[in-house]
């Protein structure tokens, strides 16, 4: 069995960039480990998400919100570490999800994540990191020499731009788009994987068709929801 720790924000993580992992790996019997900033609250994802963005719609799937409705009750979640407390040498590998609400900066501008980050990488052990979750890897400065994906520009500000009229910049949740702040702290453009385009169809536990990930050793990125569960199975394959 091995450990899985799993750094979010209080609150607006992405419901199915967590939810689906936990319950993959869980399902494996392996153990996965949440971390706040204070470890004094349990964190939530963003709300949107459970009910729908826009007129109900661009929120999680349905087999998604089954899954965090069972994740949001464990113990694991319930009981979260502190950032500041963590002993990376405990933990087999180190996932990174994403989301883009406000809440989000808590975890993805973190000097004590980036720390965090750069310690386990360090260790050479896998590192899974989807869609803003690149974000955190890119501030720690790591990825120099290393393939990746993020979420691209095109998915970013097409979700934003239809949003915009009604929810603000909800969508934006930096000045800078996620792929180009990655870009830029790659060795190469080179090493940036942008992937077919896909704007609506996902993939699913059944299904890895429309889904990509990038592999470069113990390194695994994915873009979006989308690809959460051919990204949980790439980790479980690391395990």
């Amino acid at each position: 069995m091995a450990t899985i720790l799993v750094p979010l924000p209080d609150r607006d993580y992405d419901t199915t960039e967590v939810a689906v992992p936990w319950k993959l790996l869980r399902e494996r019997g392996h153990r996965v480990v949440f971390a706040t900033e204070r470890g004094d609250v349990k964190p939530e994802c963003d709300p949107r998400l459970l009910s729908g963005v826009l007129f109900g719609q661009l929120g999680a799937e349905e087999e998604p919100k089954r899954f965090y409705a069972e994740m949001i009750e464990s113990e694991e979640i319930a009981r979260p570490l502190s950032w500041s407390t963590i002993d990376v040498a405990a933990f087999d590998a180190l996932l990174l999800p994403g989301g883009h609400a406000p809440g989000m900066r808590q975890y993805l501008g973190s000097e004590a994540v980036h720390a965090l980050i750069a310690d386990f990488w360090r260790t050479k052990r896998p590192v899974a990191a989807i869609c803003h979750g690149v974000l955190p890897l890119a501030r720690a400065k790591v990825l120099a020499g290393k393939k990746t994906t993020c979420l691209p520009k095109y998915m970013e500000r097409t979700a934003y731009f239809l949003t915009a009229w009604k929810l603000g910049r909800y969508y934006r949740t930096y000045d800078a788009y996620v792929e180009d702040e990655v870009i830029a702290s790659l060795a190469s453009p080179d090493d940036f994987v942008r992937g077919p385009r896909v704007l609506t169809k996902r993939g699913t536990l059944d299904d890895d068709s429309p889904a990509m990930v990038v592999e470069d050793d113990n390194y695994v990125s994915a873009r979006w929801p989308g690809d959460a569960y051919l990204f949980a199975k790439k980790l479980l394959a690391r395990l």
